[in-house]
């Protein structure tokens, strides 16, 4: 399995001298299982992925969306292959919001907001709506297996565990941890071969003793939280995800360094960084 990141960044892109170094592209990963192609959220980075996808249509593809927050669709209006004729696109989404995945994305591309709607869209597109636990199988070989559970967050979150051959990637973004470690998400990630979690705040920015007051209730973890749930599900590598907007190149580099004190096997999430397992 092939992991490329070309989203990190959460809640807003952030492009700027001080953002360079980590990217300021919202949520968006790539996957390569064997000859399946996994994408993993529609954030602004989808949009650097489908300039670089263009070069090997036609293709098929298959996308799990955690949730329909902004930061996590946005790339979608401008992922070029979805309107290319003889593309295949599977869409997956959790049934955790008032609309379904389908309905959420249409909305977005709604005038007056966008000037292309949806339908107008060339690739052939399916949209499957989640329960959560279900497990799906995928891939042209069906050799792919995804299973998901729900995470803490306002209007629902899933998190997904991609297996392909003994080899396991979980991912889990804009999920709050509470007193202890989330049984749901332990058993998610049990042996995970690279844990991805969102990390999006120090503990001090978590409890309010800088950057504006306590994130409470807000959906997101410390990346504390990420070490504990790592060596709890006994995970060999421990991605920090899901940057906090106002966190600089510099601030990623110390929360990267804070947690490997907790746990070695550990880094931060930035734009263009490849994992090989």
């Amino acid at each position: 399995m092939r992991i490329k990141m070309w989203g990190v960044r959460g809640s807003i892109p952030t492009p700027g001298a001080g953002t360079v170094e980590v990217g300021g592209n919202t949520s968006c990963y790539e996957i390569r299982a064997g000859e399946t192609l996994v994408i993993l959220d529609g954030g602004t980075g989808l949009r650097l992925l489908g300039q670089e996808l263009v070069k090997e249509m036609p293709f098929e593809a298959w996308m799990f969306f955690s949730h329909v927050h902004w930061d996590h669709i946005q790339g979608f209006p401008f992922f070029t292959p979805a309107f290319v004729r003889g593309n295949k696109i599977h869409l997956y989404g959790g049934l955790n919001v008032s609309r379904t995945l389908e309905e959420t994305l249409a909305g977005q591309m709604d005038y007056p907001s966008f000037p292309v709607h949806l339908t107008e869209m060339g690739a052939a597109m399916t949209f499957r709506d989640l329960y959560e636990g279900e497990v799906v199988t995928i891939g042209p070989n069906d050799d792919v297996r995804v299973t998901n559970a729900r995470g803490n967050h306002p209007n629902g979150v899933y998190a997904y565990r991609v297996e392909h051959e003994g080899k396991v990637v979980v991912y889990i973004t804009d999920s709050e941890h509470y007193a202890i470690v989330d049984p749901k998400l332990k058993k998610l990630a049990m042996g995970a071969d690279v844990l991805i979690f969102d990390a999006m705040y120090t503990p001090e920015e978590y409890s309010g003793e800088v950057g504006g007051g306590p994130k409470t209730g807000w959906g997101h973890a410390t990346f504390v939280a990420g070490c504990e749930l790592a060596k709890a599900a006994g995970a060999k590598q421990l991605v920090l995800h899901h940057h906090d907007p106002n966190q600089t190149d510099a601030m990623v580099r110390e929360k990267e360094m804070r947690a490997r004190e907790l746990f070695p096997n550990t880094i931060a999430a930035r734009e263009g960084t490849v994992i090989e397992i």
